[in-house]
């Protein structure tokens, strides 16, 4: 496991469905079990997500805090 791979699991946000804009550290364990289950993307964002559930199965998100930046509110990125 990579730094930069923990910091990009802090800062990327889930850009589709029920948890869309939702950090994927924060997406319920339940919901990454389910894509677990089905078979997570093949790509960066199916890493991410699996990287997700392992750390939150083995109950260690808050090590991402630190490494969290602020969510840019969305009334700034409509402009």
């Amino acid at each position: 496991m990579e730094p930069e791979s923990l910091i990009e699991l802090a800062n990327t946000t889930m850009p589709f469905g029920k948890y869309a804009g939702r950090r994927l550290i924060q997406l319920p364990e339940a919901y990454l079990l389910w894509f677990a289950n089905q078979g997570f993307p093949d790509n960066r964002l199916g890493k991410l997500m699996a990287l997700a559930l392992l750390i939150k199965t083995e109950g260690l998100e808050a090590l991402l805090t630190p490494l969290t930046k602020p969510l840019m509110p969305k009334s700034d990125l409509i402009q």
